[in-house]
């Protein structure tokens, strides 16, 4: 279904590093079923930047009877994270209701690890979590203290739950007492965790990751050679593997599909029809320039929010970073990733 947004004003901006803000969004009585949130979960928020329609997905950081926030980190040509330094409390901003797969769902026992601003969703699930009473072990990694997120929420749930909350911050440009605690969270790092029993193979049932595709990879790699079923543990990236960062726009791709290609898709019942033409990098790309409105937001192949069936017709996708395997199997692909192989595409974004 396409994603409705609400215009939500902000009750609180609040700085949490120089390059980091937390927004709490004020929502009004009439819309707080439609915003109730699973922790783990994500709104989409939107403004029109520069005369541009830009959307971007955040997590939610909030804990149980807590209002909805989430926390937007600075980046270097980041089109988003650059306005929303300039957002003040009563400033409107749009939003969509909370969504997301990537959710905690009463684990007793949590092994959590992030990266940077990956910590957005898995600050949320620590803090459901602990006040379920499940064990929890984080790590942590941040360049330097000064540039960690939330370390003052992370040192007061600290302290509330001694007995079933361990945090270890690994810094990688600041050295530590502990080398276990410097460096980046990679595979030799999981490893030597595992080696001291903090990761014991045999203790979590919940397996959380978030931050860069390539943490992720390392971590979920190890994870797997070290005994834990892969199909268990859950992640969510906010960069893909390596150094590469979703594009803010979409720009034509190498070996795009040639001109009059028919493109139909059913969204919210109605079926839309437009056409691929040169310079279409994509499907979304496509619809959004003959002013077709289709479900997105990251535009980099990692939100899922542009997730489509495939009902007839061929297609290829340029990237995948968030459909899982029985997903792709079963036909799922990702609008904005997808390319047609053939004359004819039929895709169906009601699909579940």
């Amino acid at each position: 279904m396409a994603p409705v947004f609400h215009n939500l004003k902000v009750a609180r901006a609040i700085p949490e590093t120089q390059e980091a803000v937390s927004l709490t969004l004020d929502v009004p009585s009439e819309l707080r079923g439609q915003f109730r949130f699973l922790p783990g979960q994500h709104v989409i928020l939107r403004a029109a930047i520069d005369g541009i329609d830009t959307r971007r997905n955040y997590s939610i950081t909030s804990g149980p009877d807590e209002p909805i926030s989430v926390a937007i980190r600075w980046q270097k040509q980041g089109r988003f994270s650059t306005f929303a330094r300039t957002i003040r409390a009563g400033d409107e901003i749009q939003a969509t209701a909370p969504a997301g797969r990537f959710v905690y769902s009463g684990e007793r026992s949590l092994l959590l690890v992030a990266a940077g601003s990956g910590i957005t969703p898995i600050l949320s699930i620590a803090k459901h979590a602990l006040e379920a009473g499940a064990n929890v072990v984080l790590l942590y990694g941040n360049r330097t203290s000064e540039s960690t997120m939330f370390k003052a929420q992370l040192s007061g749930l600290k302290d509330q739950n001694l007995s079933n909350f361990s945090l270890f911050h690994v810094l990688s440009r600041q050295s530590g007492s502990l080398p276990a605690l410097s460096g980046r969270i990679d595979t030799k790092k999981v490893r030597l965790f595992a080696r001291n029993g903090i990761i014991d193979t045999g203790k979590f049932d919940g397996k959380f990751i978030c931050g860069p595709g390539s943490m992720i990879q390392d971590v979920a790699d190890t994870l797997s050679e070290l005994g834990f079923d892969r199909k268990l543990i859950h992640f969510e990236r906010f960069a893909p593997p390596g150094r590469r960062r979703p594009a803010p726009q979409d720009a034509p791709a190498a070996g795009t599909v040639g001109r009059g290609v028919r493109i139909s898709a059913v969204l919210d019942g109605v079926k839309r029809e437009f056409t691929m033409e040169d310079g279409d990098g994509n499907v979304l790309a496509a619809a959004l320039r003959q002013g077709i409105e289709l479900p997105h937001s990251c535009r980099g192949g990692m939100c899922c929010t542009c997730r489509c069936h495939v009902i007839e017709g061929g297609s290829e996708m340029e990237v995948n970073y968030s459909l899982q395997p029985w997903e792709l199997e079963a036909g799922f692909t990702l609008a904005c990733q997808t390319r047609p192989t053939g004359d004819r595409l039929s895709l169906d974004f009601d699909a579940i």
